[in-house]
């Protein structure tokens, strides 16, 4: 149901405000204000506008305009205020069934791995481990356990499945008239975006408009662009405006300025507070023995010591995702995800709710850490690093990992990839669904994972810049979209999936932002 703007507009407020009241701001903010009466120019007569015209000249105005923004890009608008919680959540009930059933799946396969390796999902750790744990936090990698019994609890292929057998129900075997023709594996009516619209919202990608990461546009000499863009990055940061910055980095980021223009975009400041809040995660990951960590163990082995780009950040890649898995802050997210915590006791005590321990939403630690990974370029301080992938993480990359039918979310772009390809390279589609090698069986994981592990570093940090500048994954269908544009010429002779999955194995060389251009700004519609 859909509300009046004003009421829309007045239950935003209140939700805002609701949530910014327990915040450490708003307590900031009463501080900063009863100070501000000891100020001469603070007059009695004029008290209220003086206090205003304080907070204005002293900045905190521009932190309370950046929480409100942040606030109103992370949750979702206001529903009618008689829609059931649930629709908050996903307001599709199939979508939401589907989720739950998934998530089912997920829980059972960690618990029965528990019972084979007669392991409990959370233990206490005997005091003398959690010496040993703080002694090495810093360079946990140096340890190699024998981690052959745990098994990762489910790869990308598995979800891929999970997604292609979504149906709506109300539609019997196809019967929905536009959506017949649709011959891509994932078989849900959505609205996606075509092209027209894809250009309107992604304008500032556009041929005329300078961009980092275009070495040779005819317009604008790059060299001249990137000297006045980071005169304005540096002003932007100089403002302290988030929504400014947000505009900013659809341009893309000079790297310089990026780790500051990111943090700033996501409001994060990295308060005293913040740190004492990761020390805290820090102190029950020394306490608390999960199931979790040996997966994500293995996971980083796995992951980052075959990548020649991450396996530098090891130490750092265990220190962000154990923290992560004790964040109870971020279960505030599920109040707009499809998804639900699975919830598990400690040993011993089931049932007793402060021996509860909630489990990450999504144990596929592997995607976890390829988008931990690229942020260690960026930042260097564990607490800050945690903060940022954290917000990454609730604004956006846990789309990738539950089912619903938000367009930034995995369904909406595994459909959105392979509408874009069905009606702009028709050829190629039906040649590869011909062989059995359909397009989105290969484009899956590089979706899934963002292009983490796929993009050379500086080409997926100028990818992000636009999933923070245009607060949406859309681009994430179109770029591969763009890849299967870019080798069509070679996919037109592969006659299997693996030749198909050949030709796309190495991504390392790619360039975003011009296969992004022709894509979207040069394809004929």
């Amino acid at each position: 149901a859909m509300l009046d703007p004003d009421r829309g507009l007045s239950l935003t407020i209140a939700r805002v405000v609701q949530r910014l009241q327990g915040s450490s701001l708003h307590s900031q903010l009463e501080r900063q204000a009863r100070v501000s009466l000891h100020k001469p120019e603070i007059k009695l007569e004029s008290l209220k506008e003086d206090i205003k015209d304080f907070l204005k000249t002293s900045g905190w105005e521009k932190k309370l305009q950046n929480a409100v923004y942040s606030e109103l890009n992370v949750f979702p608008m206001p529903c009618h205020p008689a829609a059931p919680p649930e629709h908050i959540k996903e307001p599709l009930a199939y979508m939401r069934k589907a989720q739950g059933s998934w998530e089912k799946r997920i829980l059972k396969s960690l618990n029965s791995m528990c019972t084979e390796l007669n392991i409990p999902l959370a233990q206490k750790r005997p005091v003398n481990e959690q010496k040993e744990l703080l002694d090495k936090w810093n360079e946990m990698g140096t340890d190699e356990p024998d981690l052959s019994l745990f098994r990762p609890v489910y790869a990308p292929k598995d979800f891929l499945e999970v997604l292609m057998n979504l149906r709506n129900p109300n539609y019997e075997n196809g019967e929905q008239p536009s959506f017949k023709n649709h011959l891509g594996l994932i078989q849900v009516p959505l609205k996606v975006k075509d092209i027209p619209e894809l250009k309107e919202d992604f304008s500032e990608l556009g041929l005329n408009t300078g961009q980092l990461g275009i070495d040779d546009s005819a317009q604008v000499p790059p060299e001249f662009f990137e000297n006045e863009h980071v005169h304005v990055g540096q002003k932007v940061l100089a403002e302290q405006d988030s929504a400014a910055a947000q505009q900013y980095v659809r341009q893309g980021c000079p790297t310089a300025l990026r780790a500051d223009l990111w943090a700033l975009i996501l409001n994060i400041s990295n308060q005293p507070e913040d740190i004492l809040y990761y020390e805290q995660l820090k102190s029950n990951v020394i306490q608390h023995d999960l199931l979790v960590d040996s997966l994500i163990y293995k996971d980083v082995k796995l992951t980052a010591s075959n990548d020649d780009y991450y396996f530098v950040f090891e130490d750092y890649l265990y220190q962000v995702l154990l923290c992560f898995s004790r964040d109870t802050s971020v279960l505030e997210h599920f109040t707009y995800s499809s998804a639900t915590p699975p919830k598990s006791y400690i040993q011993g005590k089931l049932g007793m709710e402060e021996y509860a321990v909630f489990y990450p939403p999504n144990v596929n630690y592997n995607s976890f850490i390829l988008s931990v990974a690229p942020l260690c370029f960026l930042y260097h301080e564990p607490s800050k690093l945690y903060q940022i992938f954290r917000e990454m993480y609730v604004r956006f990359f846990f789309r990738l990992h539950s089912i619903s039918s938000h367009p930034s979310g995995i369904v909406s772009l595994c459909l959105l990839f392979e509408t874009l390809l069905q009606t702009h390279l028709p050829q190629l589609f039906y040649h590869l669904r011909e062989i059995g090698a359909q397009p989105l069986r290969i484009s899956f994981k590089w979706m899934v994972r963002a292009f983490s592990g796929y993009l050379a570093t500086d080409q997926l940090l100028l990818l992000w810049d636009r999933i923070l500048g245009y607060n949406s994954l859309e681009i994430l269908a179109v770029l591969a979209a763009a890849v299967f544009a870019f080798r069509a010429v070679n996919l037109m002779e592969v006659t299997s999936l693996a030749a198909a999955e050949a030709v796309l194995a190495d991504l390392s060389t790619l360039k975003v932002m011009p296969l992004l251009q022709i894509f979207l700004f040069a394809t004929v519609t």
